[in-house]
């Protein structure tokens, strides 16, 4: 973030590469040894290389369900007379799963008969790409079907159906994995009534985030070494939701965490899994002042929006964030090209809320920065936040508890002045603060009373998020390097706790 990232970036031969988590549910059912492997040829004389496919067993074996969230069902069945059920919570997403043993370089089809609200079906393995589709659902029976190809040393796979989080229970039926051996059967006619065609559905639509507010997102430096653990660090802070930071541009025209992982790649993601498992969310925030945005690298606005697009994707973000300072905020050309590809993805990705950081003085937004705003208004941007880094402003003897009080309200000035049909409310939950935490590069102290006073002032107004630089430092409270420490004291996690309070 910030003017206070100085820290050198990770370099890969440094942090251990996290081996691929299996979707949620998969790794705690293998641990427990609750997943069953089956022949191939277990099943083939229905076509089928799934067992108990259609659950007419009367119980789940030999599929397993994440924390006892599967149960089989004698009503509503779309065929015969059982059906899965599984009760997909704000916690869990009710995933069951079955293991099979296939054939390498080999295709396979996977299909299943599903009801309920974002009902997912996939299969992992070893050279598997999971060919995950999902169906935002309804009251009907709906069937989706996906197909895949096993690696060179693919031996087994792993099919697995859940819900969401948040959505209720689904229902499942009908399952059916063909390949070599099988024939595939015909799929019986639903219980009740015409089934509904399920929409399209393919890997590379983004399914649903959580529908989470985010009032308090601190940043989170994530090539931190080690690694920052988001998920302890919510237990530790009392604290929902956290803005990951920084995808940045090292090599071109190509997204990269910190010169370190490909974003494509979901590296990290079984962190924003499990703090969206808790009920919070992240935000992805690209630039910073170590790094370039992308903007600047990408050279055409179809390039940029393929980088936006699949960050976008890898996660199945609801939020991302723009870090735009020094060379960048003067970059006509990047800004605005950065908002053309914004509103682009917000197309492609509705109900995505963006947000723009920019540098402020007490007196407002300077006269680079309103012109970013005011690009992204005219390109069509839905700008959720303007969050302003009030920090670092190069005053002696500045009170930094006033001055960033004093920049929340002339930013809110100038937004009214770029958006004057917008009501006072309205404009209050666009502006946003992120101070940096303790001692700033200039060596002015932002404190624990001014953390308390920027929270009195946001739940006064009600803005639109709290956030600080950074989280990593906060936790250490240790004297020392600014990368890492807020030289003054406190105890670990003391400003988290203080912005935590804030709740919208």
């Amino acid at each position: 973030m910030p003017r206070a990232l100085n820290h050198p970036s990770a370099a890969p031969s440094r942090r251990p590469r996290r081996a691929k988590l299996l979707p949620i549910g998969c790794a705690a059912a293998l641990a427990a040894g609750a997943l069953t492997t089956l022949a191939v040829n277990a099943s083939a004389a229905d076509g089928n290389l799934l067992a108990n496919p259609g659950f007419e067993s009367g119980s789940l074996g030999p599929w397993s369900c994440s924390a006892g969230t599967g149960s089989v069902v004698n009503t509503g069945a779309h065929s015969g007379s059982y059906a899965l059920q599984g009760a997909a919570s704000a916690s869990d997403t009710a995933q069951c799963s079955q293991t099979v043993s296939v054939q390498p370089n080999t295709a396979y089809s996977l299909s299943a008969w599903v009801q309920g609200q974002y009902v997912y079906l996939g299969a992992t393995g070893s050279g598997v790409t999971d060919p995950a589709v999902w169906t935002p659902g309804g009251n009907s029976w709906q069937q989706l079907s996906t197909s895949f190809t096993t690696g060179a040393n693919t031996t087994s796979v792993t099919v697995y159906l859940h819900g969401w989080y948040g959505q209720g229970s689904y229902l499942a039926d009908d399952l059916v994995l063909g390949g070599p051996g099988t024939t595939p059967p015909t799929t019986p006619p639903p219980t009740g009534g015409s089934p509904t065609p399920s929409p399209s559905s393919s890997q590379t639509q983004t399914p649903p985030p959580p529908n989470v507010a985010v009032p308090v997102a601190p940043y989170v430096d994530m090539g931190a070494w080690p690694t920052p653990s988001l998920k302890d660090m919510a237990a530790a802070g009392n604290l929902k939701s956290f803005t990951m930071a920084f995808i940045t541009a090292p090599n071109g025209c190509k997204a990269s965490w910190f010169n370190a992982y490909d974003p494509r790649s979901g590296w990290a993601k079984d962190q924003i899994d499990a703090i969206r498992a808790t009920g919070g969310d992240v935000k992805v925030s690209f630039g910073g002042a170590s790094g370039a945005e992308l903007a600047q690298a990408c050279s055409t606005v179809d390039s940029l929006f393929a980088e936006y697009d699949a960050v976008v994707k890898a996660y199945n973000l609801k939020y991302v964030d723009f870090d735009i300072e020094g060379t960048a905020v003067v970059d006509t050309a990047a800004n605005d090209r950065r908002s053309a590809a914004l509103a682009r993805l917000q197309q492609a990705h509705p109900g995505l809320k963006v947000s723009l950081t920019l540098p402020v003085l007490p007196e407002g937004l300077t006269a680079d920065g309103v012109a970013v705003v005011r690009s992204a208004r005219d390109a069509g941007v839905d700008l959720d936040l303007v969050n302003v880094m009030a920090m670092d402003y190069n005053r002696p003897s500045t009170d930094y508890g006033d001055a960033a009080v004093q920049a929340a309200q002339s930013t809110h000035d100038q937004i009214k002045a770029l958006y004057p049909a917008r009501t006072d409310a309205q404009l209050w939950a666009m502006t946003a603060v992120t101070p940096m935490l303790g001692e700033n590069d200039d060596h002015n102290i932002y404190n624990q009373a001014a953390a308390q006073q920027l929270v009195s002032f946001a739940q006064q107004h009600h803005l639109g998020e709290l956030a600080f630089w950074e989280m990593t430092r906060d936790a250490a409270a240790c004297t020392g390097a600014l990368f890492k420490c807020t030289n003054i004291p406190q105890t670990p996690y003391e400003f988290s706790k203080i912005f935590a309070k804030y709740t919208g």
